[in-house]
């Protein structure tokens, strides 16, 4: 109320004096004073301590925002007693800056080498063959089979690339330095197969004409042992590590092969066993190999006995082979090292032969007479792939004359 009362004297001073006594009598300017009145109640008075600045209170500090810097190692950070200058480039004191050491670094990365396909056909070259070395081991005798006037048979095994390997031997009763033949066997279906095979009849034959006969079973064929055996090289490795055997074993004085001579090898094959004599004959061209006859031999070519295989077997043998390339098969193929044969050889195949073509053993005689190599050749008729009769007894002959000038 005080400040209506200074409000009203104030008006009342100023209407006297500006000789407005009349309005102050009058009800509308009862009704202005009201209305100043109520304006002057609502305003604040002005505290002249409002007017300083505010006093600023530190607020509490946030929590640090995440950062893609590891802590300490990897943090660049400037202390706060030195100085920026950005005139073009930051200058910071080394000691104010920690910057990552080398093994805080990862490594960087490397890309990976292709792995080089291996050639799977590489061992199985003539110059791998004839590079790597054979032998180990010893002939052992499992059992006598039969004992005969002129000769005795044993059931025999010998080591070959880590397989046992089974056959017969042929050991003449009297004498010594027997020369050697060994007589390998062609294709039978193992499941069928004998120890003492058609072959038999061949190898009593050389016997009796005072050989050292020795009959391989082969890897595969009962009651040898399984193993690998691509382009039946397998059968090769077989008969290379028997050679080696003979002429180490023979030098034992008091062993079962102190009779052979170690210096006298001949080979004999028949079919599948003629492809493997040669093969022998193309790795191993040392002079103590004195002959080999190849009796209706398959070929030296291997894509043209495997062809061949292939359709004998229904399929089931000579994919693999026939995979190879032709630069691959060449080197595998004894066909195309017939240069490197010292070893007379001595070629039997009948033209009524049904299994295996004559035309391959035409083949071999023309491409070693070629070369001047030592061979002979003989055409048979009217008997089958293995040979019957006459025209069998004839091959004998002709096989142990042959042998004996050699």
């Amino acid at each position: 109320m005080g400040n209506w009362a200074a409000m009203k004297d104030a008006l009342q001073k100023f209407c006297y004096t500006r000789g407005m006594r009349i309005w102050w009598k009058r009800p509308y300017f009862i009704l202005l004073l009201i209305l100043l009145w109520l304006v002057a109640c609502t305003s604040q008075p002005v505290n002249p301590a409002d007017l300083q600045p505010p006093t600023f209170v530190p607020q509490p500090q946030s929590e640090p925002e995440p950062t893609l810097l590891p802590p300490e190692s990897n943090q660049l950070a400037v202390s706060s007693n030195q100085s920026v200058e950005l005139q073009g480039e930051i200058a910071l004191s080394p000691t104010a800056v920690q910057l990552p050491t080398l093994t805080s670094v990862p490594p960087t990365a490397t890309l990976a080498q292709p792995t080089p396909t291996p050639d799977l056909y590489a061992e199985l070259t003539i110059d791998a063959l004839t590079a790597r070395s054979y032998g180990g081991g010893e002939i052992d005798i499992i059992d006598t089979l039969e004992e005969g006037e002129i000769f005795t048979r044993y059931l025999i095994t010998y080591p070959s690339d880590g397989l046992t390997v089974y056959g017969f031997m042929n050991v003449p009763n009297e004498g010594n330095n027997f020369p050697v033949a060994l007589v390998l066997h062609g294709y039978i279906n193992p499941a069928d197969y004998d120890t003492i095979a058609y072959t038999r009849r061949y190898a009593d034959a050389l016997a009796e004409a005072g050989y050292f006969v020795i009959h391989p079973n082969f890897r595969n064929y009962p009651p040898s042992d399984e193993g690998p055996n691509p382009y039946r090289i397998g059968y090769a490795i077989d008969v290379l590590n028997l050679i080696a055997i003979i002429r180490e074993q023979s030098q034992d004085p008091f062993g079962y092969l102190r009779r052979a001579d170690e210096d006298k090898i001949h080979l004999w094959g028949h079919s599948m066993g003629g492809g493997v004599a040669l093969r022998v004959l193309t790795v191993n061209h040392e002079p103590y190999l004195r002959a080999a006859v190849l009796y209706g031999a398959m070929s030296g070519d291997e894509r043209q006995n495997y062809e061949k295989i292939q359709v004998w077997s229904g399929g089931q043998n000579g994919p693999f082979e026939l995979a190879a390339s032709d630069a691959q098969v060449a080197q595998i193929s004894p066909i195309y090292f017939l240069d490197r044969i010292n070893t007379p050889i001595s070629i039997h195949h009948s033209e009524a032969d049904e299994i295996v073509p004559m035309a391959w053993s035409q083949d071999l005689c023309e491409r070693l007479r070629a070369l001047n190599k030592p061979v002979e050749c003989h055409t048979y008729y009217t008997t089958p792939h293995t040979f019957r009769g006459q025209a069998d007894e004839l091959f004998i002959e002709r096989v142990t004359h042959f042998f004996n000038e050699n």
